[in-house]
């Protein structure tokens, strides 16, 4: 069982998600908000709600996240990183339906840099001939 001292992180490009985990009726809080008001789109709801479908745990626990850095979209897949990751730690049994999804593998893709002499990453500037 998780106590109120043990936090997990879940990270997706430059957004950090700190997950509290513990048993109850299934409320998701995110920086003090519910989730449905904090992520309007279904898409994002449905990427946080994936670990809970996967090991059918919906309705069991209640999830309070404090999210920092990028993107919603970034946003939703650390939460969704941090809640695998907590399960885990609350019931070890549910690692198979977890690490088969992929959601305890953290996404290490981030966006590339702009390099000098170029437009961006990796488009360059128009070349003319004459």
């Amino acid at each position: 069982m998780a106590s109120a001292h043990n936090i997990v992180t879940g990270k997706r490009k430059n957004a950090i998600a700190r997950v509290y985990l513990t048993l109850g009726e299934g409320s998701t809080i995110v920086n003090g908000r519910a989730s449905d008001a904090y992520f309007p789109r279904e898409t994002w709801r449905f990427i946080i709600r994936q670990p809970f479908t996967i090991t059918d745990t919906i309705g069991k626990y209640n999830v309070v996240a404090n999210i920092s850095g990028g993107g919603l979209t970034g946003q939703a897949g650390a939460l969704r990183h941090g809640i695998s990751k907590a399960l885990l730690e609350v019931a070890p049994h549910l690692r198979d339906p977890l690490k088969k999804a992929g959601f305890l593998t953290r996404d290490a893709r981030k966006k590339e840099r702009k390099k000098f002499g170029q437009k961006g990453a990796r488009a360059k500037f128009q070349f003319s001939k004459r």
